[in-house]
This record gives structure tokens, C-alpha cells and sequence, in this order.
């Protein structure tokens, strides 16, 4: 999760440069006027002083107002990218613009971690992953290099050899749909009951306009209505209300074992069945590259919460 920037009054950016600029620029017309109007009063050099003393304490409080709004929250953004996320996020910045700015740079940089995260939980688990249909593989290619194998072996090494094939294919596409889901697509909007009526018999409670692509909100209705039917649910429903959407199921549920578990990728309880356990994840990562997150709560069946 990246930092929040806290919100408080500041001048805009404008006004502070446009102050700056018509102190600049009046302080000497007022000199001059002064000098007309009231110089015989204290004398020159009385008066000069005084247009002196005015001068270095309005430049005083400029130069702290743009070293307060400008000057300081460059540094501490600029410090903040240099050190790659390690140091503490800036929660306060200047201007309303230098704001937009820094909670920007923090959004960006919590992506960024989320995709080294990913890249680092990718080489872990493809690694183990595909581990166990290499071994196959392996076991196979050895024992059919004895010419004595009978052909009912060789037919079933063979076999293993094909399945740990499309075990290993499986992986890897799923590896690449996980990469692609986390692209940002073109902001979008779709009605609910549109993009369902493509998976049949699905229940809309609350039906409206989800703030995502077209092909965001049917790649996850793709998952989570598979991941349901896959586990027995004859009843999916989908309930929109303002910024939420709860997808519900009447299936077994998860269990609470398995809860904490359920986003992590290549996870799964039907491997002999072929799942890979990529489909939650990929949903996960394609709504966090949209701005929403998906959640697991507590309910009957299976129930997920997602948050635009």
C-alpha cells in the first residue's frame, strides 16, 4: 500500500509565485511613492533606513514561505525517490500541486515495490512449481532409455511425459497472464448486468456502472465465477452498492486454513484436477492496477469483497 499524503489548506503554487512576484515588483514602487510623499518627515537617511529594514524583512518572510511551500518538499520527494522507498514516506507538502505531486511519486513507488515483490514471489514459486514435472520428466526420459520396458510402461511413461508437459505450459501461461494483468489499461466504465449476461445463469442483486474496462471487470467475472463452479456453487451472485461489489457463492466455502492463503500464487486445492492456483492472484494484481483491491470475508460460501 503506498503512503497517503494528509490533506491540509495550503496556497496554490500560483498564488505563492504571483505573491513573490507583486512583492517584487511593488516594494520599489513603494519606496518611491514614500519618498515622495513622506520623505521631508523622518529625512533621507532616516527614511532610507526604514525602506532597507522593510525591504530585508519582506524578502525574510518570502524567502521562508517559498523555502516552506516550495523548497522543502522538493527535497524531501527528491530524497524520498533517491532512497527507493527505505526511508519514511513525506506525509505533508506545500501547495496543492506539489500534493498531487507527492502522493503520485508514493503511488508509483508502492507499484513499483508490488512489482519487485511479484518479479522476487515469481522466480520463488516458478522454481518449486515446475520443479515437480521436471522430476517427472527426468524419471521418465531415464526409464525409457531402458530397451528391456515393457510397451504398457512405455506407453505410461510417456503419458507422464505429456502431463508434466502441459503441467509445466499451464504454469507458465498462467505466469504470463499474472505479468499482463498487472498492466494498467485504459480507463474505463461497463454496466454489471452487460458483462455478466455473458456467463449464464448469474445473479445481479444490484445492478449499475463498475468504474473498470470492459476487459478488467470480465477477467475477473472469468476467475472468481470459475473458482466457484470448480468448487461446486450452483448460485453466484453479484451485488453493486456505491463504490463496492460483493461477489457471493453458495459452494463450501474456503477454509479457514486456507484463508490467509487463498492470493498467494500457485496456491491451490484442485492441482489434480490441473488448477494452477493463479486465478486470484491475477485478479488481485489486475485490480491493484486499476486502483481497487479484492478481499476475502467472512460469510457463507465463499464471499468477496472488491473496493473501487
Amino acid at each position: 500500500m503506498s503512503g497517503r499524503v494528509i490533506r491540509k489548506w495550503r496556497p496554490p503554487l500560483a498564488l505563492v509565485l504571483g505573491g513573490t512576484l507583486a512583492a517584487v515588483f511593488c516594494l520599489p514602487l513603494l519606496g518611491v511613492v514614500y519618498f515622495r510623499v513622506a520623505g521631508g518627515v523622518l529625512g533621507w537617511v532616516e527614511t532610507s533606513w526604514m525602506i532597507v529594514w522593510v525591504a530585508f524583512g519582506a524578502t525574510a518572510v518570502l524567502g521562508f514561505l517559498l523555502w516552506r511551500l516550495v523548497l522543502r518538499p522538493v527535497r524531501a520527494l527528491t530524497a524520498y525517490a533517491h532512497s527507493t522507498g527505505a526511508q519514511a514516506a513525506p506525509t505533508h507538502f506545500g501547495t496543492p500541486e506539489f500534493s498531487q505531486l507527492g502522493q503520485a511519486v508514493l503511488d508509483m513507488s508502492a507499484t513499483l515495490r508490488g512489482r519487485e515483490a511479484v518479479l522476487r514471489s515469481y522466480a520463488d514459486h516458478v522454481t518449486h512449481e515446475l520443479k515437480s514435472p521436471l522430476t517427472v520428466v527426468r524419471g521418465a526420459a531415464e526409464l525409457l532409455d531402458d530397451p528391456g520396458l515393457a510397451a504398457t510402461d512405455r506407453d505410461r511413461m510417456l503419458a507422464n511425459i505429456m502431463g508434466a508437459v502441459a503441467r509445466m505450459e499451464a504454469l507458465l501461461d498462467s505466469q504470463r497472464a499474472l505479468a499482463i494483468a498487472q498492466e494498467p489499461m485504459p480507463a474505463g466504465a461497463c454496466l454489471l448486468s452487460d458483462v455478466l449476461s455473458e456467463f449464464g445463469d448469474v445473479v445481479v442483486l444490484h445492478d449499475g456502472i463498475v468504474p473498470l474496462p470492459r476487459a478488467a471487470l470480465a477477467l475477473v467475472a472469468t476467475h472468481l465465477i470459475g473458482n466457484a463452479r470448480g468448487h461446486g456453487a450452483r448460485v453466484i451472485t453479484f451485488d453493486l452498492v456505491d463504490d463496492r461489489m460483493m461477489v457471493r457463492d453458495d459452494g463450501p466455502g474456503i477454509s479457514a486454513g486456507n484463508r490467509d492463503r487463498v492470493f498467494d500464487p500457485f496456491f491451490t486445492t484442485r492441482r489434480a484436477e490441473g488448477g494452477t492456483g493463479m486465478g486470484l492472484p491475477i485478479v488481485r494484481r489486475m485490480l491493484q492496477a486499476q486502483g481497487a483491491q479484492i478481499d476475502l470475508i467472512n460469510g457463507q460460501g465463499a464471499v468477496f469483497e472488491i473496493r473501487f
